[in-house]
This record gives structure tokens, sequence and C-alpha cells, in this order.
């Protein structure tokens, strides 16, 4: 379930017809559902017009294929109902949404949080645990107790913390597994599915989700011989994201997977949000060139 990019135009409005190419693309590669306004669907640089615009399109561009999950992420839980609601009304099967952040919550508070957003919701919640962004860590049996008790549907795992997810992963079978479990990290795909993920949201699937797709189908089959082979070779078509010098930070992975898909003839410009700037000429070129090592060639016309 790829975590889309959101394309922009040179004037960082949004392209639309990328994104209609990006989603068909992502499809037809076999996904099995579209995450947008994720960490790597620019959520914190949209305002909430540009938002609505995205789930919009998305929705509309998926035509039902496939599920559209939508980011509502936000500082808190006033400020995160809004975004569910304007969501919902632009048609998302679901949300994702964090802890709360800016302002100090503890573990009660984070609980109420996550209640509250799961009664008031009409559609499932996931929670999505980025403590990198909202420096909290969430708590794997509070994780689990919230989604025997119906508040959440799952849990989004990008904290990079292999032992908090099999720990989660363990409590969450003990408990007749009420969660589904993905993981957000494009390199340990095949050890979070050895813990117990369900899938994987990985922000590399923009630029080859069949490689993501054939893992994943190895995975269900037991093939885990496929599955390395598979991981090892997206984890070297990974290092896009260490190639630049121009741009720093997150603007450096979003950045090359823009200019990858750009190379590919998916999007039509590397446009990133404002303060942020697109990945130089230099930079680009070496985008391109690890692609070419990869051996992921441009989609077909």
């Amino acid at each position: 379930m790829p975590p889309l990019v959101t394309p922009l135009t040179p004037d960082r409005t949004l392209d639309v017809p990328s994104l209609e190419r990006l989603i068909a693309r992502l499809i037809a590669a076999g996904v099995d559902g579209l995450f947008v306004l994720g960490s790597t669907g620019e959520a914190p640089f949209c305002t909430d017009a540009l938002r609505v615009q995205v789930v919009r399109e998305a929705v509309r561009a998926a035509a039902g294929r496939v599920p559209v999950l939508a980011g509502v992420i936000d500082t808190q839980t006033g400020r995160v109902l809004r975004q569910i609601e304007a969501a919902q009304k632009a048609g998302a099967d679901a949300v994702v949404a964090t802890a709360p952040f800016y302002a100090v919550a503890h573990a009660p508070q984070i609980r109420r949080h996550f209640e509250i957003l799961g009664a008031r919701a009409d559609v499932p919640v996931y929670a999505y645990d980025i403590p990198l962004c909202v420096h909290t860590k969430l708590d794997a049996e509070m994780l689990v107790e919230l989604g025997a008790a119906g508040a959440l549907a799952g849990v989004k795992d990008s904290s990079g913390d292999d032992v908090a997810f099999r720990r989660l992963a363990l409590r969450n079978r003990a408990e007749g597994g009420p969660l589904t479990l993905f993981t957000g990290h494009e390199v340990v795909v095949d050890g979070a599915y050895l813990a117990g993920a369900d899938g994987v949201v990985p922000g590399l699937a923009n630029v080859d989700p069949e490689g993501y797709v054939r893992m994943h189908a190895a995975f269900r089959a037991g093939d885990w011989t496929a599955v390395r082979r598979e991981q090892d070779r997206l984890a070297a078509l990974m290092e896009i994201t260490r190639v630049a010098s121009s741009v720093t930070g997150w603007g450096a992975g979003v950045g090359a997977f823009k200019s990858a898909l750009v190379a590919q003839g998916v999007l039509d410009c590397d446009q990133l949000p404002e303060p942020f700037e697109a990945l130089d000429a230099g930079d680009a070129e070496a985008v391109r060139a690890l692609l070419d090592e990869a051996g992921v060639p441009p989609p077909l016309p």
C-alpha cells in the first residue's frame, strides 16, 4: 500500500495529470491500496484545501479499484477530527492519524485521543507510529487494547524500533489479531513479515511498485528465498535517497522519489513544497544512474 508522493507543478499547485498517471501505474502494478497525505505525501506542508483536493482526486482516479487511506495528521484531537470530516467527505475509505504533538501529551491523553477518533470517525482509523516526527512512541499494549475495543483498525509502524514492533506483533497475535499491522520501512520488510506484519507501506513503491508487489506475493506463498532476494534488490535501490547534496533531511528522500518518477515519465515535475527546493541537476542525474543500476526501467507509454 504505497504512501503516494504529492505531485506538484512548478508553482506548487497539485499536478492532477501526474497524480492520475502515478495512481494508474500503481494499480496496474497490483498494489492493494493507496495511502495519500502521509509523510511521503507531504501532509504537514499541505493547506487544508490542498489536502481535500488530494484526497478527492485520488479517490476519483482510483475509481473504487483499491481503497484510499488518507492521512489526517494534525497537532491535537479537535484539529484531527476536522481533518477526518474533510477526508470522509472527499471519499476516503479510512484515515491514518498520529499521536497528538506540539503540546505535550502523556499516555492517558494519547489513549483518549485515539478513543475519540475511533468513536467519531465513520471510517476505520489506523494509528501512525512515527516518533521521529511527533516525539511519542505508541505503546504496544495500548494499541492492541484499542484494536480489541474497536477504536483502531490497525497500525502503520514507522518507528524504526524493530524490538517494539515485534512486541506489538506478539501482543496482537496473543489477543487474536485485532489490528492489521503495516511496516513503513522499505529496507527491512522481510524482517517485519517474519515478526508478524500483514503488509507494507513503502515510499520507495512509488518508484518500484512491482518489486514490493512481488515481495508481498512471495511472503504470502512462504517463499522466503524470493522475499530476501527482492528485499536485497530494493534495499540497494533505496540508496537513491542518500545521493542528494543539494537538499537534506525529508526533502532528500521525497525529492529522490520525485526525481526518479520524472525520469520514469510518471511525473512532469519534481517540485517540493516550500521551504524545500527540488533536487539539482547533479543529484537528479545520480538518482537516474542508480535506477539504471537497479534495472528499474521507465514505465511503458
